[in-house]
């Protein structure tokens, strides 16, 4: 059973994982050359992404390198807080600048990572939006010199 508002969770078979490594490796691959990779026809293959999109369970995007697309600072912010922290993430969640939230265990209650024009974009989101929300009590801002790996393509496992 799921939680409302949330889709059903689907049981992924050996095929179904084919398909997702498939996709990580190249999200443009054509339905043809994956089915004839996975052993299937390209409309089998059609309709499996597709409930598995509509499921929830993948997502087809271009990622952006953001200095190249205008963002030339990112961070991850660490907030403490009190209160109700699914509130809060949500929120978090709906600024343009977040791109990542997770609620955690430890040090932090909440991670949230951010994507800015400069730092002055970075300061104003810090104190104009994070640090005014209702529970927050600290945040703390790691800022990200150099990126050296992020991936997409770790499969299924």
């Amino acid at each position: 059973m799921s939680a409302p508002g949330k889709p059903a969770a689907i049981t992924l078979d050996a095929t179904s994982k084919a398909i997702i490594e498939q996709l990580q490796e190249d999200g443009r691959r054509a339905y043809a050359t994956i089915g004839k990779a996975v052993g299937l026809s390209e409309a089998a293959v059609r309709q499996r992404v597709q409930r598995l999109v509509e499921a929830g369970v993948v997502q087809i995007v271009a990622v952006t390198d953001p200095l190249q697309v205008g963002f030339t600072r990112q961070a991850m912010i660490g907030i403490k807080a009190e209160g109700n922290l699914r509130v809060l993430a949500d929120a978090l969640a709906a600024m343009p600048e977040v791109d990542y939230v997770v609620i955690t265990a430890g040090g932090f209650d909440v991670l949230a990572e951010i994507v800015c024009e400069d730092d002055d974009h970075l300061l104003a989101v810090l104190n104009d939006q994070i640090r005014t929300q209702p529970g927050v009590l600290t945040t703390e801002t790691f800022v990200y010199l150099s990126l050296t790996k992020q991936l997409y393509n770790w499969g299924t496992r």
